[in-house]
């Protein structure tokens, strides 16, 4: 390569370099204000939660296409007929949870990977579930690709939970459920919390929180009406 070209390389690197650099301020910028407005103004009140919707970057969890969407308070398409979620919904479930930095929690729904994201900010240890594997491998390599080492992914039915890790100290479920699986409440540890979408696919269902006395018994809370893809069991 002669001088002039590497010149001009060199310079279009710079370029890039300064654009990519902007962009970065930008998405800061939109994250900072989306939490102001649309978590702390909605009243989210946990530092670690808020202090985490900060801090990961929505934007690499969506679709090329819809980057300049990352920021607004809604859900968004992933593909496979899959979203990631509302940002105040993806941080009212991880506050209902309760956790910090000494829990392990089970995800049912990894999905784009940004709400194992959010908990792997708080937490020790996040183990996620997908059952579209193409879904899940992209969630995986992406994760990987971001830094996050405490989570751990697998393909497989939800429904079941992840026995060889079980209990947990919290689990959250991402997709709406008809009723609350039976395995998910036993690897849930006394003590524990659980938060899953209940009700019928494609019409308004009702996020639930699960409570688990250190005696074992179960309460469950209606907390707000909500909208969530169907809990599916048929690995794609």
């Amino acid at each position: 390569m002669g001088k002039k070209k590497y010149r001009i390389f060199v310079l279009v690197l710079f370029c890039l370099l300064i654009l990519f650099q902007a962009a970065g301020a930008d998405y800061r910028k939109e994250r900072k204000r989306l939490v102001e407005i649309h978590i702390i103004r909605e009243g989210i009140e946990d530092p670690l939660v808020i202090e985490s919707m900060l801090t990961v970057p929505r934007e690499e969890f969506v679709p090329d296409s819809l980057k300049k969407k990352a920021y607004l308070n809604q859900a968004l398409p992933v593909g496979y007929g899959q979203t990631i979620s509302q940002p105040y919904i993806v941080a009212l479930m991880t506050e209902l949870l309760g956790v910090d930095g000494d829990d392990t929690v089970l995800e049912i729904g990894t999905g784009s990977g940004y709400q194992a994201a959010v908990l792997a900010q708080i937490v020790k240890e996040v183990y996620t579930i997908e059952i579209i594997k193409p879904l899940g491998i992209k969630a995986e390599k992406r994760l990987k690709r971001l830094g996050y080492s405490n989570i751990s992914s697998k393909i497989g039915d939800g429904y079941f939970g992840w026995e060889a890790y079980a209990p947990f100290d919290a689990i959250i479920v991402t997709a709406a459920a008809d009723h609350i699986p039976p395995p998910l409440i036993k690897q849930l540890k006394k003590g524990g919390k659980m938060c899953i979408p209940v009700g019928q696919p494609y019409f308004t269902q009702v996020l639930k929180l699960l409570e688990k006395d250190e005696q074992g018994k179960i309460r469950i809370y209606d907390i707000i009406p909500v909208i969530f893809v169907p809990f599916t069991r048929k690995i794609q």
